[in-house]
């Protein structure tokens, strides 16, 4: 599986830049109205929920971006993948008052998404209890994946391929489209012989087909629960097995104990719900 870390500093700062476009548009009106240039301010992120932690680098890089990397100073005071409580100070930030307000809903939106995906996978990764290994998806949102795999390595889980480029999964589609699952792996390890080639089965027969094919790991795909751990066994270790779909929270434990490796989750990153971050924001005294 990929090892997903932050995107490097180029990447996430035009990510940055394209956010604060679209929400900042020609300049932030009712900011420039109301409060003048020179005054500072001074602003405490503040956890109003039970979280995990994720995204504080990518917050502190909001605010840089916005008024300037030497006038700002971003002080976090947990981690990321700490878990904390309402009422809990995430992080200080102080700057100039104008750019902390026109910073603060992109910073947000980021911060609380990324710390939703945290706190999701915690809970899955909870539930499996060491038993079986939580991966994510390319479900996510467009142009957020880095950001959003992070989130779930933040939290606990483990990064699935990252892109179509990194593993071979061999879907129904290609399977019907190839002639079958023995050709589609012959095909893929003819074309890319350094990757691993995974295979969706949807029945026990495919399981056992694919792995007499050499499938490094056989995706078992809205199988039941006995199903599953019949094709475990039918595999015998010959290659890897992953549960996917229908994956609840509830599920985790009975999934855990088919013998299968993984279990992968599309809920940590296309369903989950941002949680609640506050910033709130005083003027600094002046001298």
């Amino acid at each position: 599986m990929t090892d997903i870390a932050l995107p490097d500093r180029a990447t996430l700062d035009d990510l940055i830049r394209r956010a604060l476009a679209e929400d900042v548009g020609g300049g932030d009106v009712t900011t420039a109205a109301t409060i003048r240039p020179e005054m500072r301010g001074r602003g405490v992120l503040l956890a109003k929920a039970p979280m995990v932690v994720a995204g504080l680098d990518v917050a502190r890089a909001v605010f840089a971006q916005v008024a300037g990397a030497d006038d700002v100073v971003f002080t976090a005071l947990v981690a990321d993948g700490d878990r904390v409580v309402a009422g809990d100070v995430l992080a200080r930030v102080e700057g100039p008052a104008a750019s902390l307000l026109t910073a603060e809903r992109t910073a947000l939106n980021l911060l609380q998404r990324l710390s939703g995906i945290a706190t999701a996978t915690r809970a899955y990764v909870d539930a499996a209890a060491g038993r079986i290994t939580v991966l994510d998806t390319r479900k996510t949102t467009p142009m957020l994946r880095a950001l959003e795999k992070y989130a779930v390595r933040a939290g606990g889980g483990t990064n699935h391929r990252f892109g179509l480029f990194d593993l071979i999964l061999i879907k129904d589609n290609h399977v019907r489209l190839a002639g079958g699952i023995g050709p589609a792996i012959a095909k893929a390890r003819a074309a890319s012989p350094g990757l691993r080639v995974e295979v969706e089965a949807q029945t026990v027969a495919e399981a056992a087909e694919a792995a007499d094919a050499g499938a490094d790991i056989i995706l078992l795909d809205n199988l039941s629960t006995t199903e599953i751990r019949q094709a475990v066994a039918i595999v015998a270790g010959r290659a890897k097995t992953e549960v996917s779909g229908g994956v609840t929270l509830e599920r985790i434990p009975e999934l855990a104990a088919t013998g299968a490796d993984f279990v992968s989750v599309g809920a940590l990153t296309h369903s989950v719900h941002a949680v609640d971050i506050s910033l709130d924001i005083e003027p600094v005294a002046e001298p």
